[in-house]
């Protein structure tokens, strides 16, 4: 999913992405309702309450209800598929899907939520959930995952994924669709022209892939005229960077990387590579210019960034590409980013029993295969579905997001929990990556200022 606030970057994951193409123009309408079936009973009426809390629907009635995304056009499009699979499946629970525009999807499932007007089981994103949560305006779904009825047990899902989803409780108020482990993607071809023919793949295998090994090939690819990657402007690049040289980002509900030797250490890796053209920035990205379009246009090695580059790359004729793990201190595979989003069902849903059939099956190993396989764009969030990722090799490989998505972590939940936080820390560090300056100085404004905000936000 997407919350690019680059220029022309394909941020977080691009299923996040693109503003979407509306089926039919549909935009965020009421809640479900009932209508008869074929088999008759009257228009919205109702039997005693069922277990669980709502209104079991009357005998012979047809429970509609509505759930939203954003995404591009393929992703809809599988989407919509899925929706038809399911009401065929389940002929007295029918569901309607939207498609709403990703920049302003937040703010019409807000306005929806407090008008009443809201789907029943929306997609939220990590920034999102934090306030449903503290607003009540989503259904806690701990008791029903942990259920006889449920598809999707929250012990079948990586512990690092749950993020702001999982309240300092334990409750769990929304589930991970799929998930995008941050990798790197690196362009054969590239690198080859550069001259460099051992590929990062193959020196990972061998305990090679380091932060010292990526240098000197970006060092070779600036001196051939090639560009070497481009730093995006949100968490995934950034903290991933941290994590992966062994550093520390929050402990304790507290902001520490200005604190944290290894973070500070990572974070003047990567000012140091910007300052020698080794990276770039995409804020300081000619305008229209992004880094996938760099990279197949075979101007770029690498591209930081999940499975959603895997519909786009396939398709254009002669690129060749794979997949490393983030280079790292120690030349193993260490913790980084893995972009996530979370479907809810919001509390004024009429039928949370029959809306939590369709959740549970959507994020169920069955619903993730339906909907990923296929060269598909994001990666499966729970035990099972892994063979829709390395199906074809392709990239060749593919097991490493597999591996990367064990260890991942979606956004520290205490950032999401703060409002505006997020966006704070990106807009602190534009104008170092842009301009220059003392990365501890920046980093040590930043962690004052973050947890001052986290203090007043409670969360501390």
């Amino acid at each position: 999913m997407k919350s690019g606030k680059g220029v022309g970057l394909v941020s977080r994951r691009k299923f996040l992405a693109s503003a979407a193409t509306a089926l039919g123009g549909l935009t965020l309408a009421a809640c479900g309702n009932q209508v008869p079936s074929a088999a008759g009973g009257a228009t919205g009426a109702t039997a005693a309450p069922a277990a669980g809390g709502g209104a079991a629907p009357a005998t012979g009635t047809t429970v509609n209800f509505k759930w939203s995304s954003w995404g591009n056009p393929g992703e809809t499009k599988r989407l919509d598929e899925y929706t038809k699979d399911f009401n065929k499946r389940h002929p007295n629970i029918q569901g309607q899907y939207l498609v709403v525009p990703n920049d302003s999807y937040e703010a019409k499932l807000l306005t929806g939520l407090n008008g009443g007007t809201a789907p029943d089981a929306p997609y939220v994103g990590d920034s999102t959930i934090s306030k449903l949560i503290a607003n009540k305006t989503i259904l806690d779904l701990t008791s029903r995952l942990q259920g006889p009825d449920s598809k999707s047990n929250p012990k079948d899902f990586s512990e690092g994924l749950w993020g702001a989803a999982k309240s300092v409780d334990g409750k769990i108020y929304g589930v991970t669709v799929d998930c995008n482990p941050m990798v790197l993607w690196y362009n054969k071809k590239v690198l080859r022209e550069a001259g460099i023919n051992d590929m990062p793949a193959a020196l990972f295998e061998q305990g090679k892939w380091n932060r010292t090994t990526f240098t000197s090939m970006l060092d070779t690819l600036r001196a051939k005229g090639k560009r070497g990657y481009v730093l995006g402007n949100w968490w995934g690049h950034y903290w991933s960077w941290i994590t992966t040289n062994g550093g520390k980002v929050y402990d304790q509900e507290r902001f520490v990387a200005h604190e944290d030797p290894k973070a500070i250490e990572a974070f003047q890796y990567v000012y140091d590579n910007l300052q020698s053209k080794n990276f770039l920035y995409v804020g300081g990205l000619p305008k229209g210019q992004a880094d996938d379009a760099l990279f197949i246009s075979q101007q770029l090695g690498f591209v930081g960034a999940g499975r959603w580059l895997l519909p786009e790359f396939k398709t254009v004729s002669g690129l060749e590409f794979d997949i490393v793990p983030w280079p790292s201190s120690s030349g193993k595979m260490e913790p980084a980013g893995v972009p996530t989003a979370y479907m809810v069902i919001t509390a004024a849903t009429p039928h949370p029993n029959e809306v939590f059939t369709f959740l549970t099956e959507y994020v169920s190993k069955e619903g993730q295969t339906f909907r990923l396989q296929g060269g598909g764009n994001a990666v499966p969030s729970i035990a099972g579905a892994d063979n829709v990722v390395i199906e074809g090799s392709l990239p060749e490989h593919a097991r490493y997001f597999l591996d990367a998505r064990k260890i991942g972590y979606a956004n520290f939940a205490t950032e999401v929990r703060v409002p505006g936080l997020s966006q704070d820390i990106t807009d602190a560090l534009d104008p170092l990556w842009l301009k220059g300056g003392n990365v501890k100085d920046v980093l040590t404004k930043i962690g004052e200022a973050a947890n001052k905000k986290i203090k007043a936000n409670g969360t501390a």
